[in-house]
């Protein structure tokens, strides 16, 4: 299959059988869209001159592998199949065990896989209550509609090594986060503005027999970049697209569920290692002011024009499960381990001093923000299967951390912080449930202290703003291959950072404490 749920942000166990670079919504998914007011910066590079320093960070790996005569397929980084215990043998594909509620479609599905067709559809649903705190109390229903569809060009007209994907959205509901909360980790990966657009929309192409590959097009970062596969277990958009990039990026960054056009390449210059660098749009919902999702409300802007963004990401992968899908287990416990960086060539807004050199909260300020030319950041992400049962079953225990660091001058969030603790199979005869517990953390940037240390000093009573913090404990019922049910709860300490309160600006908001629940069908 190619979609990949945003809900789950690393495709889940049931789309194993799709392509390994067919990929949906995920990684929610992951996400991260906040409403921007920031307007971007001016300062536009040619996007295509800067496509040579990213690709740079893969030239050694690339120029060694591709004089490689018998080189293996590209290797990725472990699904949730490498970094949780191997699932079960598939039984009988009855009502109950087929991998999706429709199941072949009388035959649709296999005939057009002949032809190297593939496609995808899955809905997930949620509702999420406030119990207490943030800024009003009360719930609210969202839900997702993921499509997509995938030709493998070898099946489809004999070009190896192809892959071509399109995927598109249909939000609904309301956001809980935005709404009852004003949170910066958003409560959900899926909560976006209701509409339908379009997602992705790229080519993909294999060289070096398949240990480098190339794809170009419309594409959300979040789906491989700064990625935890043990983080996808919970519904926080933070343990997707983190919360850092989410709030200091231009939209976002590209990532859920907005994409940029871009150029991504992989290269796997070892079995445990695998290289990604990518340079893309840095404002997916183009120049204006205002909701960037309502600047590009159906996803077509295919937006250039304002500067580019570059990753890069080297990714050490070990006691990695058999490649034949068989459940033999390696001597040690399988993890994953990631260092990255990005680099955005905007103009971004000092977060406290005026173009004259003064408190942005100052009489005498100039009501111009300072500019600062580009913006970076560096990231680490591990997930480590920490424990499994000795008598091969399927129980383990998972731990994933991911920290990233930025600017605090130019930055809202100048470090966030994600770990937690997966547990899969935790009740016999549940082997493919997981329950966990993590936190999020986004620490605001020096200057934005600044700025609210300054204006407490002419509006009494002003909190200061210090982090923002979640704590998320979940639990995925698998009541089918192709049905989820997950049950959630989340406690927010200092919702962004403690500010004023909007019906009471003399406190910041409340602590606040959301419980919801969520389905998710593949069809």
């Amino acid at each position: 299959m190619f979609l990949r749920s945003i809900v789950t942000r690393p495709a889940r166990a049931m789309w194993s059988a799709r392509p390994p670079d067919a990929r949906g919504p995920s990684r929610h998914t992951r996400r991260r869209t906040r409403a921007k007011t920031r307007k971007p910066g001016a300062w536009t590079p040619k996007f295509a001159r800067l496509g040579g320093i990213a690709m740079s960070f893969a030239f050694c790996a690339i120029r060694a592998i591709a004089q490689t005569a018998d080189a293996q397929p590209a290797t990725q980084a472990p699904t949730d199949s490498s970094t949780q215990a191997s699932a079960p043998t598939a039984p009988p594909a009855g009502w109950w065990n087929r991998a999706t509620l429709f199941g072949d479609l009388g035959g649709l599905r296999p005939w057009l896989g002949q032809y190297g067709i593939t496609f995808g559809l899955q809905e997930t649903s949620e509702y999420l209550n406030n119990l207490s705190g943030g800024t009003a109390r009360g719930g609210a229903y969202d839900g997702l509609t993921e499509f997509s569809l995938g030709v493998d060009t070898q099946k489809a007209f004999g070009l190896a090594g192809g892959i071509f994907n399109v995927s598109g959205l249909q939000i609904h509901g309301t956001s809980i986060s935005t709404r009852n909360l004003q949170t910066l980790q958003f409560a959900s990966g899926i909560e976006a503005d209701a509409t339908t657009r379009l997602w992705e929309l790229w080519y993909q192409q294999a060289f070096a027999g398949g240990r480098v590959d190339v794809k170009v097009g419309e594409q959300s970062a979040d789906q491989e970049f700064m990625t935890s596969e043990y983080a996808s277990t919970f519904i926080n958009a933070t343990f997707g697209w983190s919360a850092l990039p989410s709030v200091d990026l231009p939209a976002g960054g590209p990532s859920y569920p907005l994409a940029s056009p871009g150029v991504r390449v992989r290269a796997t210059p070892a079995d445990q290692v695998t290289v990604l660098a990518g340079v893309f749009g840095s404002n997916p919902a183009g120049n204006g002011i205002g909701d960037p999702q309502k600047l590009d409300a159906h996803g077509t802007n295919f937006s250039l024009r304002d500067g580019a963004l570059i990753i890069g990401e080297i990714q050490y992968a070990f006691n990695r499960p058999p490649a034949n899908g068989s459940d033999a287990q390696d001597a040690g416990l399988p993890g994953t381990w990631k260092l990255g960086f990005w680099y955005d060539t905007q103009s971004f807004n000092d977060q406290a001093l005026a173009s004259n050199g003064v408190s942005l909260a100052s009489p005498d300020s100039s009501g111009i923000p300072q500019r600062h030319h580009g913006n970076w950041s560096v990231y680490a992400v591990a997930d480590q299967m920490i424990w499994r049962d000795s008598n091969g079953g399927p129980r383990s225990v998972g731990a994933f951390a991911r920290l990233m660091g930025a600017p605090g001058d130019r930055n809202l969030v100048d470090f966030g912080a994600n770990v937690g603790v997966t547990l899969k199979a935790p009740f016999s005869g549940r082997d493919n449930d997981v329950a966990g517990i993590a936190l999020g953390y986004a620490h605001i940037g020096s200057h934005a202290r600044d700025l609210a240390s300054a204006t407490a000093q002419t509006t009494p009573g002003f909190p200061s703003r210090t982090a923002e913090t979640v704590i998320e404990a979940t639990y995925q019922y698998q009541i089918a291959p192709w049905w989820q049910l997950q049950g959630d709860a989340q406690y927010f300490f200092r919702p962004s950072g403690g500010i004023p309160d909007p019906d009471n600006p003399a406190e910041r908001i409340g602590n606040a404490f959301v419980i919801g629940v969520r389905t998710t069908i593949t069809f």
